[in-house]
């Protein structure tokens, strides 16, 4: 099942919770337990997650939930097998997607960059 992540810079963690389709403590739990899903935070202290922390999410909810992986078992192959390898097992990333969602969060960038320097 490949799930559309929407194109945009920063996600909140309801937007989140609703595309992996978990509760939002769910998310706040696997950041204490894995070390590749660590969204950052604003300066109000508010989680701001990225594309690839979506993926991440999705990478160890197929592994918990479809592949029936522990949370030691699922930790211990992220990190012995990073991110994209782990995922690269349940399916492809798609390296032209990813292309083109850096060239859009550059183009977000910029335009934050200029309307900054409109004031």
């Amino acid at each position: 099942m490949t799930v559309q992540i929407p194109n945009k810079l920063y996600f909140k963690i309801g937007e989140v919770a609703a595309i992996v389709d978990v509760k939002t403590h769910v998310l706040r739990y696997w950041e204490t337990e894995f070390n590749a899903f660590k969204p950052v935070k604003s300066h109000s202290n508010q989680r701001l997650y990225r594309k690839k922390d979506i993926e991440t999410a999705l990478l160890i909810k197929d592994l918990l939930y479809r592949q029936g992986f522990t949370i030691s078992g699922a930790r211990k192959k992220i990190n012995k097998e990073g991110v994209k390898k782990a995922a690269a097992e349940g399916g492809r990333l798609d390296d032209r997607g990813q292309l083109k969602q850096i060239r859009e969060d550059l183009r977000a960038i910029k335009s934050l960059l200029q309307d900054r320097h409109e004031f």
